[in-house]
């Protein structure tokens, strides 16, 4: 069966209710499992190792794309935060997210949705858009302080 979804950095599926969904296909840089500097066990399983960047997939090849990248360059690299997200780097985050979100862009299928999950921890989602350069649909705020983004953007060429 052909998937229909990619999530292009899935970490450990946290927002998944079906983690195991089989219309998705789910990649990440890195496969790993550990027990976190919390205590907590942390399960980064992806279906296939990629780098969202560099997207081993045909153009429109999906009608969904979920895009929810690292969004902090500052954690250390044995954080709970960088352990269970990953981490940008401080230097290219705009260049990365900037190739990881056209990459997600051409391989969506023409009138297709990425949904795209972003937290404001480091980056203002307003400095983030200018990156794109690009308009999501709508979105919403959540979280105790509404520092998660949620936004939908379509493909329409």
């Amino acid at each position: 069966m052909e998937k229909l979804i990619l999530d292009a950095c899935c970490g450990s599926r946290m927002f998944w209710f079906d983690k195991e969904n089989p219309n998705a296909v789910f990649i990440d840089i890195r496969k790993e499992e550990f027990i976190s500097c919390d205590g907590r066990s942390i399960k980064v399983r992806p279906d296939m190792i990629a780098d969202f960047r560099n997207l081993p997939f045909d153009s429109q090849s999906f009608k969904m794309v979920v895009f929810d990248p690292p969004h902090d360059m500052y954690a250390g690299t044995k954080s709970f935060t960088a352990q269970k997200y990953g981490k940008l780097d401080k230097d290219n985050w705009r260049e990365d997210l900037k190739l990881g979100f056209d990459e997600c862009m051409r391989v969506l299928q023409v009138h297709g949705f990425l949904i795209f999950k972003w937290n404001e921890l480091r980056i203002p989602v307003t400095e983030l858009l200018r990156v794109f350069e690009m308009e999501p649909l709508f979105g919403h705020k959540s979280g105790k302080a509404s520092n998660t983004h949620w936004m939908i953007f379509m493909k329409s060429t």
